[in-house]
């Protein structure tokens, strides 16, 4: 069978869940404590005839990770924001994924952080009930979007898992939380 005559809409939210899984994998596989990730989405088929169809698979949208961000932007930091105002993308390109660490902080004991920066909620975060945590934040153009939570394991958590504990994904819905991120990921398609 052709790799793409299986492929679904690639507009579709399933076809987005799909690519951003895969970012999710990509990003879980390369372990914490990195900068942000941003992958572009392109329609499977749009790559039929520049790939080898052993290369494709049936995914409705192939998942391209960018280069790496410019060194010292953070997950959540203003300078994040600044480079995703200023990103656009190519005719072909029909999604992105964002991926980044960032620090969650129960809304009661978010008042206690004030303005501080993401550094200074860092290092005061140990006598509080923070959680770093990576935000997966997915939009295709004019269509659905996606955010999703990988709370990081405690080291506790991950002892009483067992050995192949840090092998496994848990992921939990973030809609509503990073509706600024979804609509920057969006602007990044206006021309």
């Amino acid at each position: 069978m052709d790799a793409t005559s299986g492929a679904r809409d690639h507009t579709s939210q399933q076809a987005l869940n799909r690519a951003v899984r895969e970012a999710v994998e990509y990003v879980h596989a390369e372990g914490w404590d990195h900068p942000p990730s941003l992958f572009a989405l392109v329609p499977t088929t749009a790559l039929a005839d520049a790939i080898a169809d052993d290369l494709l698979d049936s995914s409705p949208l192939t998942v391209i990770a960018q280069e790496p961000l410019p060194e010292g932007i953070e997950g959540g930091s203003p300078e994040l924001a600044d480079f995703i105002a200023r990103t656009s993308w190519p005719a072909g390109v029909v999604g992105a994924v964002l991926a980044q660490e960032v620090l969650i902080v129960p809304p009661e004991e978010a008042e206690s952080f004030g303005d501080a920066s993401l550094d200074e909620v860092r290092a005061h975060a140990d006598g509080h009930r923070a959680r770093q945590a990576r935000l997966f934040t997915g939009v295709i153009t004019d269509g659905p979007n996606l955010t999703l939570i990988q709370p990081r394991p405690t080291e506790s958590e991950l002892e009483a898992a067992g050995p192949f504990a840090e092998d496994d994904i848990e992921l939990r819905d973030g809609s509503g939380l990073a509706n600024g991120v979804t609509q920057a990921l969006y602007g990044t398609f206006d021309a």
